[in-house]
């Protein structure tokens, strides 16, 4: 016997896009050590920890480090004590009831939009919005579930729902029969949101036509549109047919503290190949509790910090702050002429390249003119070409500073 490759990952068609900004960026530095790089490319944050969430961090470690409050393996599910603070606070407001085995606390949503995935078979059919996170169509092309890469950028057996400006970045509904649809609102990359009803139609056609729906709302607690729902299951059906994934991340300070959770209602069930129902939470927690530790006791103690009063206000701030620097790069770049978008209920503006730029060379025009680090549109698929993705999360100075920046660009 010889052990032989997964040559689905020879499927993959560039090497991740933020490998590929950090490859670019590391070489420009390399050759400018001295100059000093704004960047707002990668959604990742710079504000601290709150204050609050650090002294739950230690007091937890310190817990760790005596006899009588020591704590070994914790549940893969996640300690019902931060369980219970999400069901409460993130949904019982929203008038939405779960049971504490439905949530399931995890390292990240890009590890859970990744790996449930690994559920389905892999005849089924997945319907992408385009422009698109990649990990929603590399985990499936890894698994052999997308069939080849065609000429254009599109993969053979992912069905593409274009969100673009022509249709106000809100894609239509599948044509042909699909099993499983991937939606990320407020989106990445292009910071839109849906409202109610346009997010209904979504859930209503899942029912329909026996779809799947993985929401990705990790940022949602950028929204402050009346109109836009903070979880889909404020829609009436669709805890029979959704799966959503939330994320403390850009809400808390987390990406580098790891913690999120998914919700897997009870009432999901998908085909097997005798046609019978199959609930996808007993099997989404037979996956965890096979294939991950679950996350640590301390970095769930901060996290379950997040939702006292303390916490909350301090949260606020943070986001706040976040939402003002989107606010001045939505504004200066319109100042510009440039065609801008989100950055309302998002902490992503999505900009449309000037005089026809393609994304990638407006990527190296920003990073060898102005210095400035953003993400081209093409790495998010086809419909991404033409674009550039900027980040809020940067400091309000350096925010300033890039703008100010870009506007002494000639386009």
């Amino acid at each position: 016997m010889v052990a032989t490759v997964n040559e689905n990952f020879d499927l993959i068609q560039n090497n991740y896009l933020f490998v590929e900004i950090a490859r670019r960026v590391d070489e420009f530095q390399k050759q400018n050590p001295d100059i000093d790089l704004i960047k707002m490319g990668i959604g990742d944050v710079t504000r601290p920890l709150s204050k609050t969430v650090v002294k739950a961090f230690k007091d937890a470690v310190d817990e760790m480090g005596n006899a009588d409050t020591f704590r070994g393996y914790g549940p893969e599910q996640g300690y019902d004590f931060l369980i219970e603070k999400i069901i409460e606070n993130d949904y019982k407001p929203l008038g939405v009831e779960l049971k504490n085995s439905e949530v399931f606390i995890s390292d990240g949503a890009k590890c859970d939009t990744g790996n449930f995935q690994e559920l389905f078979s892999q005849d089924n059919i997945i319907a992408v919005t385009d422009p698109v996170y990649p990990v929603y169509v590399d985990s499936n092309v890894m698994a052999g579930r997308s069939g080849k890469p065609q000429e254009d950028g599109f993969y053979e057996n992912i069905v593409y729902l274009p969100a673009t400006a022509e249709n106000d970045f809100i894609p239509e509904l599948p044509k042909e029969d699909v099993d499983i649809i991937y939606l990320c609102y407020p989106n990445n990359p292009t910071g839109t949101t849906l409202t109610y009803d346009q997010l209904k139609q979504w859930v209503d056609y899942a029912k329909e036509n026996y779809a799947l729906i993985l929401f990705d709302a990790a940022y949602e607690a950028f929204i402050k549109s009346d109109d836009v729902p903070h979880s889909i299951y404020e829609i009436e059906g669709a805890k029979d047919v959704a799966i959503e994934f939330k994320s403390y991340s850009k809400v808390a300070g987390f990406t580098g503290t790891r913690c999120a959770y998914c919700v897997v209602p009870e009432e999901v069930t998908i085909k097997n190949s005798k046609g019978e129902d199959v609930q996808l939470t007993p099997l989404w927690n037979r996956r965890q509790s096979t294939k991950f530790n679950g996350v640590s006791y301390p970095v769930q103690k901060a996290a379950e910090a997040i939702y006292t009063p303390e916490g909350k206000k301090e949260i606020q701030e943070d986001l706040d702050y976040y939402v003002k620097n989107a606010q001045l790069i939505r504004q200066s770049l319109e100042d510009l002429g440039l065609d801008v978008y989100g950055g309302v209920d998002s902490p992503y503006i999505w900009v449309k390249t000037p005089n026809g730029i393609d994304s990638w060379e407006f990527f190296d025009i920003l990073l060898n003119d102005a210095n400035v680090v953003s993400t081209p549109g093409a790495g998010f698929g086809p419909s991404g070409e033409g674009y550039i993705r900027l980040t809020a999360f940067n400091t309000y100075e350096k925010t300033k500073e890039a703008m100010e920046r870009i506007a002494q660009l000639e386009f």
